[in-house]
Protein backbone atom coordinates (compact mmCIF):
# COMPACT_ATOMS: atom_id res chain seq x y z
CA UNK A 1 0.00 0.00 0.00
CA UNK A 2 1.21 3.15 -0.86
CA UNK A 3 2.08 5.56 2.00
CA UNK A 4 -0.22 8.48 0.78
CA UNK A 5 -3.10 6.03 1.52
CA UNK A 6 -1.76 4.26 4.32
CA UNK A 7 -1.61 8.10 6.01
CA UNK A 8 -5.01 8.57 4.32
CA UNK A 9 -6.55 5.35 5.96
CA UNK A 10 -4.98 5.97 9.61
CA UNK A 11 -6.23 9.68 9.68
CA UNK A 12 -9.92 7.55 8.67
CA UNK A 13 -9.45 5.59 11.73
CA UNK A 14 -8.48 8.41 14.14
CA UNK A 15 -11.04 10.46 13.04
CA UNK A 16 -13.97 7.33 13.38
CA UNK A 17 -12.41 6.27 17.16
CA UNK A 18 -12.85 10.68 17.55
CA UNK A 19 -16.54 10.73 16.75
CA UNK A 20 -16.72 7.47 18.26
CA UNK A 21 -15.50 8.71 21.60
CA UNK A 22 -17.71 11.89 21.05
CA UNK A 23 -20.89 9.83 20.66
CA UNK A 24 -20.39 7.60 23.68
CA UNK A 25 -19.78 10.91 25.32
CA UNK A 26 -22.90 12.60 24.40
CA UNK A 27 -24.69 8.84 25.30
CA UNK A 28 -22.83 8.92 28.72
CA UNK A 29 -24.48 12.43 29.43
CA UNK A 30 -27.55 12.39 27.92
CA UNK A 31 -27.98 9.20 30.72
CA UNK A 32 -26.36 11.04 33.55
CA UNK A 33 -28.55 13.93 33.37
CA UNK A 34 -32.05 11.65 33.02
CA UNK A 35 -30.72 9.77 36.08
CA UNK A 36 -30.51 13.18 37.74
CA UNK A 37 -33.75 14.29 37.18
CA UNK A 38 -35.30 11.31 38.35
CA UNK A 39 -33.04 11.19 41.24
CA UNK A 40 -34.35 15.21 42.09
CA UNK A 41 -38.04 14.14 41.39
CA UNK A 42 -37.74 11.61 43.85
CA UNK A 43 -36.21 13.47 46.15
CA UNK A 44 -38.72 16.06 45.71
CA UNK A 45 -42.00 13.98 46.23
CA UNK A 46 -40.56 12.39 49.39
CA UNK A 47 -39.39 15.73 50.87
CA UNK A 48 -43.41 16.96 50.11
CA UNK A 49 -44.67 13.83 51.60
CA UNK A 50 -42.63 14.21 54.41
CA UNK A 51 -43.43 17.69 55.19
CA UNK A 52 -46.81 16.67 55.34
CA UNK A 53 -46.98 14.54 57.52
CA UNK A 54 -44.79 16.03 59.78
CA UNK A 55 -47.73 19.62 59.35
CA UNK A 56 -50.17 16.74 60.49
CA UNK A 57 -48.62 15.03 63.09
CA UNK A 58 -48.80 12.04 61.11
CA UNK A 59 -45.56 9.13 62.36
CA UNK A 60 -43.63 8.00 59.56
CA UNK A 61 -40.71 5.45 59.01
CA UNK A 62 -40.65 1.93 59.49
CA UNK A 63 -39.76 1.67 63.40
CA UNK A 64 -43.55 0.39 63.63
CA UNK A 65 -41.92 -3.23 62.51
CA UNK A 66 -40.72 -3.75 65.69
CA UNK A 67 -43.64 -2.75 67.35
CA UNK A 68 -46.15 -5.62 69.03
CA UNK A 69 -48.43 -6.43 65.97
CA UNK A 70 -51.59 -6.62 67.90
CA UNK A 71 -53.39 -9.20 65.55
CA UNK A 72 -53.28 -13.07 64.95
CA UNK A 73 -53.05 -14.43 61.60
CA UNK A 74 -54.96 -17.84 60.93
CA UNK A 75 -52.12 -19.74 58.88
CA UNK A 76 -48.45 -18.92 60.16
CA UNK A 77 -45.67 -21.14 59.01
CA UNK A 78 -43.63 -19.55 61.56
CA UNK A 79 -45.13 -19.68 64.85
CA UNK A 80 -46.84 -16.04 65.50
CA UNK A 81 -48.84 -14.81 68.44
CA UNK A 82 -49.95 -11.35 68.58
CA UNK A 83 -47.69 -10.37 70.78
CA UNK A 84 -45.26 -10.89 68.00
CA UNK A 85 -43.31 -7.99 66.25
CA UNK A 86 -44.93 -6.56 62.51
CA UNK A 87 -42.08 -7.90 61.52
CA UNK A 88 -42.74 -11.53 62.20
CA UNK A 89 -46.12 -11.01 60.56
CA UNK A 90 -44.83 -9.64 57.65
CA UNK A 91 -42.56 -12.43 57.38
CA UNK A 92 -45.61 -14.86 57.92
CA UNK A 93 -47.31 -12.88 55.09
CA UNK A 94 -44.50 -13.02 52.65
CA UNK A 95 -43.90 -17.20 52.97
CA UNK A 96 -48.17 -17.61 52.87
CA UNK A 97 -47.36 -15.71 49.35
CA UNK A 98 -45.06 -17.63 48.39
CA UNK A 99 -46.37 -21.32 49.09
CA UNK A 100 -49.48 -20.40 47.55
CA UNK A 101 -47.87 -18.92 43.89
CA UNK A 102 -45.30 -21.51 44.25
CA UNK A 103 -47.96 -24.70 44.17
CA UNK A 104 -50.19 -22.98 42.04
CA UNK A 105 -47.90 -22.22 39.46
CA UNK A 106 -46.83 -25.99 38.89
CA UNK A 107 -50.20 -27.13 39.10
CA UNK A 108 -50.84 -24.59 36.55
CA UNK A 109 -48.70 -25.48 34.32
CA UNK A 110 -49.24 -29.02 34.49
CA UNK A 111 -52.93 -28.50 33.47
CA UNK A 112 -51.92 -26.15 31.12
CA UNK A 113 -49.56 -28.58 29.87
CA UNK A 114 -52.58 -31.09 29.66
CA UNK A 115 -55.26 -28.84 28.06
CA UNK A 116 -53.47 -27.35 25.55
CA UNK A 117 -52.37 -30.73 23.68
CA UNK A 118 -56.38 -31.80 24.48
CA UNK A 119 -57.03 -29.09 22.04
CA UNK A 120 -54.33 -30.78 19.58
CA UNK A 121 -55.90 -33.83 19.76
CA UNK A 122 -57.54 -35.66 16.80
CA UNK A 123 -60.55 -37.26 19.05
CA UNK A 124 -63.79 -34.31 19.16
CA UNK A 125 -64.21 -34.83 22.67
CA UNK A 126 -60.84 -34.06 23.87
CA UNK A 127 -60.81 -30.97 21.79
CA UNK A 128 -64.67 -29.83 23.05
CA UNK A 129 -63.14 -30.61 26.84
CA UNK A 130 -60.09 -28.80 26.51
CA UNK A 131 -61.95 -25.30 24.50
CA UNK A 132 -64.31 -25.53 27.50
CA UNK A 133 -62.04 -25.60 29.91
CA UNK A 134 -60.22 -22.64 28.39
CA UNK A 135 -63.41 -20.51 27.40
CA UNK A 136 -64.93 -20.77 30.46
CA UNK A 137 -62.11 -20.32 33.13
CA UNK A 138 -60.86 -17.65 30.53
CA UNK A 139 -63.72 -15.46 30.28
CA UNK A 140 -65.01 -15.43 34.17
CA UNK A 141 -63.18 -12.52 36.77
CA UNK A 142 -60.84 -14.44 38.82
CA UNK A 143 -61.74 -12.81 41.63
CA UNK A 144 -65.47 -14.46 40.87
CA UNK A 145 -64.11 -17.55 40.66
CA UNK A 146 -62.50 -17.15 43.63
CA UNK A 147 -65.71 -16.58 45.70
CA UNK A 148 -67.15 -19.47 43.78
CA UNK A 149 -64.86 -22.04 44.83
CA UNK A 150 -64.68 -20.99 48.04
CA UNK A 151 -68.36 -20.81 48.57
CA UNK A 152 -68.80 -24.17 47.50
CA UNK A 153 -65.76 -25.55 50.14
CA UNK A 154 -68.06 -24.04 53.04
CA UNK A 155 -71.35 -24.59 51.64
CA UNK A 156 -71.36 -28.19 49.99
CA UNK A 157 -68.57 -29.66 51.99
CA UNK A 158 -69.82 -31.70 55.25
CA UNK A 159 -68.98 -30.23 59.07
CA UNK A 160 -65.74 -30.83 60.18
CA UNK A 161 -67.56 -33.84 62.43
CA UNK A 162 -68.45 -36.32 59.28
CA UNK A 163 -65.84 -35.15 57.05
CA UNK A 164 -64.84 -37.02 53.53
CA UNK A 165 -63.01 -39.98 54.42
CA UNK A 166 -59.90 -41.22 51.81
CA UNK A 167 -58.79 -43.94 54.02
CA UNK A 168 -57.11 -42.62 56.85
CA UNK A 169 -54.77 -40.79 54.91
CA UNK A 170 -56.55 -37.77 54.30
CA UNK A 171 -59.86 -35.82 55.53
CA UNK A 172 -61.84 -33.29 53.84
CA UNK A 173 -64.49 -31.02 55.07
CA UNK A 174 -65.70 -27.55 55.29
CA UNK A 175 -62.39 -26.61 57.71
CA UNK A 176 -60.41 -27.94 54.86
CA UNK A 177 -58.33 -30.64 53.56
CA UNK A 178 -56.20 -32.67 56.52
CA UNK A 179 -53.74 -35.20 55.34
CA UNK A 180 -51.13 -37.57 56.29
CA UNK A 181 -47.64 -36.35 57.49
CA UNK A 182 -44.36 -37.99 58.65
CA UNK A 183 -43.94 -37.92 62.41
CA UNK A 184 -40.66 -36.09 62.40
CA UNK A 185 -41.94 -33.77 59.16
CA UNK A 186 -39.37 -31.33 59.15
CA UNK A 187 -36.25 -34.19 59.20
CA UNK A 188 -38.51 -35.47 56.42
CA UNK A 189 -38.90 -32.18 54.48
CA UNK A 190 -35.11 -31.91 54.43
CA UNK A 191 -34.15 -34.91 53.65
CA UNK A 192 -36.75 -35.46 50.79
CA UNK A 193 -35.65 -32.01 49.36
CA UNK A 194 -31.76 -33.01 49.09
CA UNK A 195 -32.46 -36.52 47.76
CA UNK A 196 -34.57 -34.57 45.21
CA UNK A 197 -31.70 -32.03 44.43
CA UNK A 198 -29.17 -34.76 43.85
CA UNK A 199 -31.46 -36.79 42.11
CA UNK A 200 -32.38 -34.17 39.79
CA UNK A 201 -28.89 -32.76 38.81
CA UNK A 202 -27.66 -36.61 38.55
CA UNK A 203 -30.45 -37.04 36.01
CA UNK A 204 -30.21 -34.52 34.23
CA UNK A 205 -25.79 -35.12 33.73
CA UNK A 206 -26.95 -37.98 32.41
CA UNK A 207 -29.56 -37.39 30.02
CA UNK A 208 -28.00 -33.80 29.03
CA UNK A 209 -25.94 -36.33 25.98
CA UNK A 210 -28.73 -38.05 24.80
CA UNK A 211 -31.66 -35.34 24.66
CA UNK A 212 -31.43 -31.05 24.21
CA UNK A 213 -30.64 -29.44 27.40
CA UNK A 214 -34.56 -28.46 28.17
CA UNK A 215 -35.54 -31.88 28.02
CA UNK A 216 -32.68 -33.27 30.06
CA UNK A 217 -34.19 -31.04 32.43
CA UNK A 218 -37.35 -31.80 32.49
CA UNK A 219 -36.68 -35.38 33.14
CA UNK A 220 -34.12 -34.39 35.98
CA UNK A 221 -36.80 -32.36 37.23
CA UNK A 222 -39.79 -35.33 36.97
CA UNK A 223 -37.12 -37.91 38.39
CA UNK A 224 -36.51 -35.31 41.49
CA UNK A 225 -39.99 -34.93 42.27
CA UNK A 226 -40.42 -38.75 42.31
CA UNK A 227 -37.29 -38.90 44.77
CA UNK A 228 -38.59 -36.44 46.98
CA UNK A 229 -42.19 -38.60 46.92
CA UNK A 230 -40.63 -41.49 47.78
CA UNK A 231 -38.09 -40.61 50.55
CA UNK A 232 -41.32 -38.52 51.81
CA UNK A 233 -43.33 -41.53 52.31
CA UNK A 234 -40.05 -43.98 53.53
CA UNK A 235 -39.55 -41.43 56.52
CA UNK A 236 -43.46 -41.91 57.21
CA UNK A 237 -43.71 -45.88 56.94
CA UNK A 238 -40.26 -45.94 59.24
CA UNK A 239 -40.19 -43.36 61.43
CA UNK A 240 -44.33 -43.41 61.67
CA UNK A 241 -47.60 -41.31 60.12
CA UNK A 242 -49.27 -38.47 61.99
CA UNK A 243 -52.92 -39.49 60.40
CA UNK A 244 -56.19 -37.10 60.63
CA UNK A 245 -58.66 -38.27 63.04
CA UNK A 246 -61.52 -36.61 64.18
CA UNK A 247 -61.81 -35.76 67.68
CA UNK A 248 -65.21 -34.10 69.03
CA UNK A 249 -65.62 -30.97 66.97
CA UNK A 250 -61.88 -31.05 66.21
CA UNK A 251 -59.41 -32.19 63.99
CA UNK A 252 -56.52 -33.86 65.15
CA UNK A 253 -52.79 -35.17 63.66
CA UNK A 254 -51.75 -34.61 60.13
CA UNK A 255 -50.95 -31.10 58.61
CA UNK A 256 -54.24 -29.17 57.60
CA UNK A 257 -54.80 -26.94 54.53
CA UNK A 258 -57.43 -24.08 55.46
CA UNK A 259 -60.50 -23.90 52.93
CA UNK A 260 -59.16 -20.37 51.82
CA UNK A 261 -55.85 -21.97 50.79
CA UNK A 262 -57.68 -24.39 49.20
CA UNK A 263 -60.19 -21.98 47.11
CA UNK A 264 -56.79 -19.39 46.23
CA UNK A 265 -54.64 -22.34 45.11
CA UNK A 266 -57.38 -24.14 42.76
CA UNK A 267 -58.75 -20.09 41.12
CA UNK A 268 -54.93 -19.23 40.53
CA UNK A 269 -54.61 -22.97 39.27
CA UNK A 270 -57.35 -23.00 36.70
CA UNK A 271 -57.55 -19.41 35.68
CA UNK A 272 -54.17 -19.50 35.03
CA UNK A 273 -53.92 -22.52 32.95
CA UNK A 274 -56.55 -21.36 30.86
CA UNK A 275 -53.89 -18.95 29.08
CA UNK A 276 -51.15 -21.19 29.20
CA UNK A 277 -52.81 -23.79 27.41
CA UNK A 278 -52.96 -21.50 24.61
CA UNK A 279 -49.50 -20.66 24.86
CA UNK A 280 -48.97 -24.76 24.85
CA UNK A 281 -51.27 -24.86 21.79
CA UNK A 282 -50.12 -21.73 19.86
CA UNK A 283 -46.24 -22.70 20.74
CA UNK A 284 -46.80 -26.55 18.97
CA UNK A 285 -48.69 -24.76 16.27
CA UNK A 286 -46.29 -22.31 15.32
CA UNK A 287 -43.76 -25.42 14.42
CA UNK A 288 -44.62 -26.21 10.53
CA UNK A 289 -45.35 -29.54 9.53
CA UNK A 290 -42.02 -29.37 7.40
CA UNK A 291 -40.25 -29.75 10.56
CA UNK A 292 -42.06 -33.04 11.19
CA UNK A 293 -41.48 -34.28 7.96
CA UNK A 294 -37.41 -33.51 8.26
CA UNK A 295 -37.57 -35.35 11.22
CA UNK A 296 -38.82 -38.35 10.19
CA UNK A 297 -36.99 -38.32 6.30
CA UNK A 298 -33.93 -38.37 9.10
CA UNK A 299 -35.26 -41.45 10.02
CA UNK A 300 -36.39 -40.18 13.64
CA UNK A 301 -38.78 -41.90 15.64
CA UNK A 302 -41.83 -39.92 16.73
CA UNK A 303 -40.75 -39.49 20.08
CA UNK A 304 -37.38 -38.43 18.84
CA UNK A 305 -38.67 -35.65 16.48
CA UNK A 306 -40.67 -34.23 19.04
CA UNK A 307 -37.88 -34.70 21.69
CA UNK A 308 -35.05 -32.83 19.26
CA UNK A 309 -37.18 -30.75 16.97
CA UNK A 310 -40.88 -29.65 17.79
CA UNK A 311 -40.47 -29.24 21.12
CA UNK A 312 -37.26 -27.15 21.62
CA UNK A 313 -38.68 -24.64 18.73
CA UNK A 314 -42.20 -24.68 20.32
CA UNK A 315 -40.83 -23.83 23.75
CA UNK A 316 -38.56 -20.71 21.96
CA UNK A 317 -42.04 -19.30 21.70
CA UNK A 318 -43.84 -20.62 24.87
CA UNK A 319 -41.43 -19.61 27.23
CA UNK A 320 -41.54 -15.54 27.23
CA UNK A 321 -45.39 -15.37 27.10
CA UNK A 322 -45.55 -18.23 30.22
CA UNK A 323 -42.74 -15.75 32.15
CA UNK A 324 -45.36 -13.02 32.08
CA UNK A 325 -48.06 -15.39 33.35
CA UNK A 326 -46.44 -16.44 36.47
CA UNK A 327 -45.54 -13.52 37.49
CA UNK A 328 -49.12 -12.69 37.10
CA UNK A 329 -50.05 -15.22 38.94
CA UNK A 330 -47.48 -13.96 42.03
CA UNK A 331 -49.69 -10.57 41.76
CA UNK A 332 -53.06 -11.93 41.26
CA UNK A 333 -52.68 -14.08 44.89
CA UNK A 334 -53.20 -10.16 45.85
CA UNK A 335 -56.73 -11.07 45.61
CA UNK A 336 -55.97 -13.33 48.69
CA UNK A 337 -57.81 -11.00 50.32
CA UNK A 338 -61.57 -11.16 49.61
CA UNK A 339 -61.38 -15.11 50.56
CA UNK A 340 -59.79 -13.89 54.05
CA UNK A 341 -56.29 -15.93 53.37
CA UNK A 342 -53.58 -14.26 55.06
CA UNK A 343 -51.24 -12.91 52.54
CA UNK A 344 -48.56 -10.33 52.34
CA UNK A 345 -52.16 -7.80 51.46
CA UNK A 346 -53.72 -8.92 54.49
CA UNK A 347 -51.21 -8.90 56.80
CA UNK A 348 -50.83 -5.25 55.35
CA UNK A 349 -54.47 -4.22 56.10
CA UNK A 350 -54.46 -5.63 59.44
CA UNK A 351 -51.03 -3.38 59.87
CA UNK A 352 -52.59 -0.46 58.77
CA UNK A 353 -55.56 -0.39 61.01
CA UNK A 354 -53.60 -1.19 64.12
CA UNK A 355 -50.43 1.79 63.60
CA UNK A 356 -52.13 3.49 60.81
CA UNK A 357 -48.97 3.55 58.71
CA UNK A 358 -50.25 2.89 55.33
CA UNK A 359 -47.67 4.64 53.40
CA UNK A 360 -45.05 2.67 54.58
CA UNK A 361 -47.14 -0.45 54.46
CA UNK A 362 -47.86 -0.05 50.73
CA UNK A 363 -44.35 0.10 50.14
CA UNK A 364 -43.60 -3.19 51.96
CA UNK A 365 -46.08 -4.68 49.77
CA UNK A 366 -44.47 -3.14 46.87
CA UNK A 367 -41.51 -4.26 47.50
CA UNK A 368 -42.22 -7.84 48.19
CA UNK A 369 -44.46 -7.99 44.95
CA UNK A 370 -41.04 -6.49 42.92
CA UNK A 371 -38.78 -8.94 44.72
CA UNK A 372 -40.87 -11.45 44.09
CA UNK A 373 -41.31 -10.90 39.91
CA UNK A 374 -37.77 -10.11 39.73
CA UNK A 375 -37.02 -13.87 41.00
CA UNK A 376 -39.32 -15.40 38.63
CA UNK A 377 -38.11 -13.33 35.52
CA UNK A 378 -34.27 -13.81 36.33
CA UNK A 379 -35.28 -17.59 36.70
CA UNK A 380 -37.07 -17.69 33.24
CA UNK A 381 -35.09 -15.69 31.29
CA UNK A 382 -32.17 -17.82 32.39
CA UNK A 383 -34.49 -21.06 31.01
CA UNK A 384 -34.91 -18.62 28.70
CA UNK A 385 -31.48 -18.32 27.36
CA UNK A 386 -30.61 -21.55 27.59
CA UNK A 387 -33.62 -22.86 25.08
CA UNK A 388 -32.39 -20.18 22.99
CA UNK A 389 -28.63 -21.02 23.02
CA UNK A 390 -27.40 -22.58 19.90
CA UNK A 391 -27.29 -26.68 19.81
CA UNK A 392 -24.11 -27.88 20.46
Amino acid sequence: MPQTERISHMQGDEAFRRRERSRRLTQWTMQALVLAALVGCVWLLANNVGVNLEERNIRSGFGFLQNSAGFDIGEALIPFTSTDSVLKAFANGVLNTVRVAFFASISALILGVIVGLMRLASHPILRMLGTAHVEFYRNIPLIIQLFAIYMLITELLPMSTEPVRFGSWALLSKAGLYVAVPQQTTLALLAAAIAAVLAACLLREIWRCRVTDLVAALIGLGGGAIVLIFVWCLFGFVGGWSKPEVSGFMTEGGSALSPEFLALWLGLTTFTSAAIAEIVRAGVLAVTSGQWDAGMALGLTKVQTISYIVFPQSMRLAIPPLTSQFMNLTKNSSLAVVIGYPDIVAVGNSSINITGQALEVIVIIMAVYLFLNLIISLLMNTLNARVMRAPR
